[in-house]
């Protein structure tokens, strides 16, 4: 027996705007440089990573990536400063909730050490 912990992010209106999925997202665009090869990466259509950074950019505010248009240069997405930064905050709390939870569910059920 164990519990699990997810943290997910609601907007205003209750809806999920941030969570694991979005997190695994950032990191795949952080190493590959593209929002597409992010999401090809992660067996999701392209359409459906661009929503679920549009979402997660409108609730919070600020956006989480720079992307850039193709052309003979080709395009690219990486994450902004304040995207790198809402990242490792969402990270931390993650962590600390994950561990937090680790401590009581000891204290309450100490007969699964």
């Amino acid at each position: 027996m164990r519990a699990a912990v997810r943290i997910t992010f609601l907007d205003e209106n209750g809806e999920k705007f941030f969570g694991e999925g979005p997190c695994r997202l950032l990191h795949a665009v952080d190493a590959t440089g593209s929002l597409r090869a992010a999401a090809q990466s992660m067996g999701m259509a392209y359409t459906k990573a661009l929503k679920i950074m549009k979402n997660a950019e409108r609730a919070l505010g600020f956006a989480l990536t720079e992307r850039t248009a193709g052309g003979k240069d080709g395009g690219g997405s990486f994450l902004t400063q304040e995207g790198k930064e809402w990242l490792k905050r969402y990270e931390s709390y993650r962590d600390a909730c994950i561990q937090a939870d680790r401590e009581l569910y000891l204290e309450f059920f100490p007969e699964q050490r």
